[in-house]
Parts: C-alpha cells; sequence; structure tokens
C-alpha cells in the first residue's frame, strides 16, 4: 500500500543516508522501522494487560486448592 507522510527534512536526509548505508530503498527502511517500532509496543500490550490481572490484589491470592496442595508438598519436604 502506498502512503504518504510528513516528516522534518533532517529526519529524511537521515533516513536516506541510512537506506544507501544498507544498500535498500527507503521504503524498505521505513517498513523495517515501522516494524520495529510495533513488535516493542506489543511487549506493551502484554505487560498492560498482565498489570491489569495481577495489579488488583484480588487476584494475586493463590485458588485455596493450588495453596493447599503447595503447603501439603512444602509439609513433606525436609527442610
Amino acid at each position: 500500500m502506498k502512503t504518504a507522510i510528513s516528516i522534518p527534512d533532517n529526519l529524511f536526509k537521515a533516513a536516506e543516508q541510512l537506506a544507501r548505508r544498507l544498500g535498500i530503498s527507503r521504503s524498505e527502511l521505513f517498513q523495517r522501522a515501522i516494524a520495529d517500532y510495533l513488535g516493542g509496543h506489543s511487549a506493551d500490550v502484554v505487560r498492560e494487560t498482565l498489570d491489569s490481572v495481577y495489579g488488583d490484589p484480588a487476584n494475586r491470592q493463590l485458588d485455596p486448592l493450588v495453596q493447599a496442595a503447595a503447603l501439603q508438598i512444602l509439609s513433606d519436604e525436609a527442610w
């Protein structure tokens, strides 16, 4: 898909130089840059989701059956 964007002249020149140095087109450079940027933000979505679940004190408690099993296993261990 073609698109038009506006960027400052100095950013455009820097992108042109980098694309030339890497031996790729400007389009390829911008595609890689956007993919990298989006990839970095997908980790944010995972973190935000986990924070929303475990940030609630009500969600920090173990299920009573899991807690009982863990206590049983621990009590059977020789410390």
